[in-house]
């Protein structure tokens, strides 16, 4: 049985070049395979450099899909991505083609293939809730909170009155409790999904070497011929706030783009934390010389059901103190 793979890890890991070098080693054994984008910026058309989005020659190499599908302008929502997601990996299935999804938007790339559903929302129960709050307090509705759903009330900050108002319009839009909705680490797609992991250092410095290249390629021209097309959503994406500052004076070139090294390093400690909390995903070596056969082999292996569960669990301890030391830096 042919899986659906995931291809995780943090930004600047190699994702991109390891999504493509397993498509082309799966193509030598006669099995198509194509890359379907999860990072939730390189869904915005115009957004190249900033994103760090796979090049021309990258994209020849092996077809990608989800890329440059909405303008900077839209709003690209995580349960807008799973319809276009799962709509995309149900057509590529039905032509015989496995899907390589590759991505460092930790949610995204669940929201794919996991059991996480996304209830809509009501603007009425949402202002009664927000009025209640101006009026009686965050405290009160999250004591409410604890009465109706104490699982999702014990997994959230008593002061973050937005969370607890989301949650109580989900319970009476639904009329189900709101942990009902969380994330699961359950599959809806037979998947398997690969890490990459690599020394903070190494991390680092790739971070540094990616943000360097960034001002060569001129993303500051994309920054200053794109801004004013930006909407909220898309400029959120890390670096482009940065840029606008310079361009506003509000701080140097140099101090942008040191700015934006910065971030994206504690980003990247972010990522690994997120991902290292999935037991089912397969680390390996993005320094590893045999990478891409390595990663064919744990996919030709979770394709015949010998790599379960618990060899997930295997490979995670084996990691565990780095993902644990890059996740508290």
């Amino acid at each position: 049985m042919a899986r659906v793979v995931s291809i995780i890890g943090p930004t600047a890991s190699g994702k991109t070049g390891l999504g493509i070098a397993l498509a082309q080693q799966l193509a030598k054994g006669g099995q198509k395979a194509e890359i379907v984008n999860a990072d939730a910026y390189q869904m915005y058309r115009l957004m190249d450099i900033g994103t760090a989005k796979a090049s021309a020659q990258e994209q020849a190499a092996v077809p990608h899909h989800l890329l440059d599908i909405i303008d900077p302008g839209e709003t690209m929502t995580v349960a807008r991505f799973q319809k276009l997601a799962r709509r995309e990996i149900d057509e590529l299935k039905g032509r015989g083609v496995r899907p390589i999804l590759v991505g460092g938007s930790g949610l995204y790339a669940r929201a794919a293939i996991d059991d996480i559903a996304f209830p809509g929302t009501d603007p009425e129960v949402r202002s009664r809730l927000e009025a209640r709050e101006q009026a009686e307090g965050a405290g009160l509705l999250y004591d409410e909170l604890k009465r109706k759903d104490p699982e999702a009330a014990g997994r959230m900050d008593p002061h973050n009155a937005r969370r607890t108002i989301r949650a109580l319009e989900v319970i009476e839009i639904t009329g189900r409790p709101y942990s009902a909705s969380l994330p699961r680490y359950r599959y809806v797609i037979d998947s398997v999904q690969i890490g990459l992991d690599l020394p903070r250092e190494e991390l680092d410095r790739r971070i540094d070497i990616r943000t360097s290249q960034m001002r060569d390629q001129g993303f500051v021209d994309e920054v200053r011929r794109i801004r004013p097309l930006l909407g909220v959503t898309a400029s959120r994406a890390l670096g482009y706030s940065q840029i606008e500052a310079y361009l506003d004076g509000e701080m140097s070139e140099d101090e942008a783009f040191a700015d934006i090294a910065q971030k994206t390093k504690r980003l990247a400690r972010k990522q690994m934390g997120w991902f290292g909390r999935d037991p089912r995903i397969h680390w390996l070596n993005a320094l590893d010389e045999d990478l891409p056969a390595k990663a064919l082999d744990i996919v030709s292996r979770a394709d015949a059901g010998k790599y379960d569960e618990a060899d997930a669990h295997a490979d995670e301890h084996h990691v565990a103190h780095h993902l644990g030391d890059i996740a508290t830096r």
